[in-house]
């Protein structure tokens, strides 16, 4: 991390500075053009922004070291993530630090709009008294549909369940077991958008939530449906609800968020039975403060080496799973490179097997996947591949690539089993972690064997008689090269064997040349396991 340079493009709260400044150097620039961002920014490591700073796939391509692009928030629709994908460029953002704010604001304008407090408070401050103009409805009893349960959604039933609200939500990723715990009813959207007196939406805006409330969906929607967006424009057609007011079907609208920001020219704000914030969702001291120091702590984790905690554009691991998972990704990610180099050629298809016990960690088995195609895929490629970007440039290569879980593992209590296909030939390495992270490859090419992933190996398949190993190791005496460690493996006496020798440096091509040349030798492969030594 040393000279590491941090360019923050918008304002982000003095308590995420201070903790940058301590660690890199850091410049503070804001309201950059594009043009003025691509000019300076392949002089940085790091990227920090909020809402403001629109990270194109050109500004992108301009960071060449950019290694991570943080967002102090909650919604990344300002960053092209697939340009920084491509290029293993780690996005991350900050989804905790501004829940509770948003979440409060949510209810705040939920009750506002309930109760008409804008316009009665406006219409007094012009020395009116016109109390029947805004007589209101009580939230009490009343079914609160909440599209999108994630950390928002879900205070944000915490709270309307302790209003006496009846809550029902909709979000694909979350269970009906789940949502019953938390107090609430999932259900589809169609259905949710039928029962509910009041919506509010919280989902990022992406592809398939971009317009779901629009002229056809609020035809659905009970006579007198009120709509609350305190998270992203574009989620509400705003002409379809402009019109949908307009003709008394909708009773009013609470909106943070527009899709034109600032949106002065929007016929919405004409109308009475709508309330408006300039995007205050996450406007508060202590969000702004969590957000900045969540991102620049993320950042300075990642220009050191490790990993961000909240990352956009790579398998999430639950906490609960990540102390179990890591030695299993670590391992996999050390198969893959010794398979793909004993395996040779250019790389077709992958799968990997995951049994026993890691079955029930099926759902995160996406991130040891990423690991494993990293270990293929570093020792064959001139550019950067880490978990960003690993399975982009395998699909952008054709390879395909196949997960598997089974209860399955041999004998094992867990068993990670990958095989490789190639235009030369196949490859199948087992490997099993043991008690305190001892991880070994417990079978190369349907051979049982208990090697150390480590280092430097030698791999080879030979005639089943004596002199063969004796000979190999006798080629690697001349020429001061170390054996640590040998495994052995055959099927049927007198037929095909493996050997793997671990050893401690780098063999010459004329050294594994010779040994090819032995008689009885089949094949024999050099392969660096150690991400270090490729």
């Amino acid at each position: 991390m040393a000279n590491a340079r941090v360019l923050v493009s918008d304002p982000l709260a003095e308590e995420g500075l201070a903790i940058l400044r301590a660690a890199v150097d850091v410049d503070v620039k804001t309201e950059l053009r594009e043009d003025e961002l691509c000019s300076i920014l392949g002089d940085y490591d790091a990227l920090l922004v909020r809402s403001s700073t629109e990270v194109t796939a050109k500004v992108i391509e301009a960071g060449k070291r950019l290694k991570f692009i943080g967002r102090a928030g909650v919604g990344v629709d300002n960053i092209d993530v697939e340009a920084a994908t491509r290029k293993g460029i780690i996005v991350a953002n900050a989804p905790e630090g501004n829940t509770l704010a948003a979440t409060e604001h949510t209810m705040a304008m939920m009750q506002a709009l309930a109760r008409n407090i804008p316009q009665a408070n406006a219409s007094l401050k012009k020395k009116e008294w016109k109390r029947s103009k805004f007589m209101g409805v009580e939230l009490n009893e009343k079914t609160l549909g909440i599209v999108g349960f994630g950390r928002i959604g879900r205070e944000v039933a915490k709270r309307a369940n302790a209003m006496d609200m009846k809550c029902v939500a909709y979000d694909p990723f979350i269970t009906k077991e789940r949502a019953a715990q938390l107090g609430v009813e999932m259900m589809s959207m169609a259905d949710l958008f039928k029962v509910a007196d009041v919506i509010t939406v919280h989902t990022p805006l992406i592809a398939e939530t971009k317009h779901v409330i629009n002229a056809k969906s609020i035809a659905t929607m009970k006579d007198g449906v009120r709509i609350i967006n305190c998270a992203r424009g574009g989620i509400i057609d705003e002409k379809a609800l402009y019109d949908a007011i307009k003709s008394g079907k909708v009773a009013g609208a609470a909106l943070d968020v527009f899709e034109t920001e600032p949106p002065l020219e929007s016929p919405l704000l004409t109308l009475d039975q709508v309330i408006v914030t300039p995007h205050l969702g996450a406007s508060t001291v202590e969000a702004q403060l969590n957000v900045a120091v969540s991102v620049a702590k993320q950042c300075i984790e990642v220009l050191k080496g490790g990993s961000a905690k909240y990352v956009v554009n790579a398998p999430m691991v639950p906490p609960e799973h990540a102390e179990i998972l890591e030695p299993y990704a670590q391992l996999a990610e050390k198969m893959g490179r010794f398979a793909i180099q004993t395996a040779g050629g250019r790389l077709a298809s992958v799968e990997l097997i995951y049994g026993g016990e890691l079955s029930a960690y099926a759902g995160s088995m996406k991130f040891v996947t990423r690991l494993a195609l990293k270990g293929l895929l570093d020792p064959i490629l001139q550019q950067p591949v880490n978990i960003v970007n690993a399975e982009y440039i395998a699909k952008e290569r054709g390879i395909s690539i196949s997960e598997t879980v089974t209860e399955e593992a041999k004998g094992f209590k867990n068993l990670i089993t990958l095989k490789v296909k190639t235009d030369k030939g196949e490859e199948t390495v087992s490997g099993t972690v043991f008690f305190k992270g001892r991880s070994r490859i417990v079978a190369v090419g349907g051979y049982t064997m208990d090697m150390i992933p480590e280092g430097y190996v030698i791999v080879s398949r030979h005639l089943d008689k004596p002199g063969v190993i004796g000979r190999a190791s006798t080629i690697l005496g001349k020429v001061n090269i170390n054996i640590a460690g040998m495994q052995v493996g055959r099927i049927n006496p007198g037929e095909e064997a493996i050997m793997v020798l671990n050893v401690d440096s780098e063999v010459p091509a004329a050294v594994m040349e010779e040994i090819r040349s032995m008689p009885g030798i089949f094949t024999a492969t050099f392969a660096k396991i150690s991400s270090e030594l490729i």
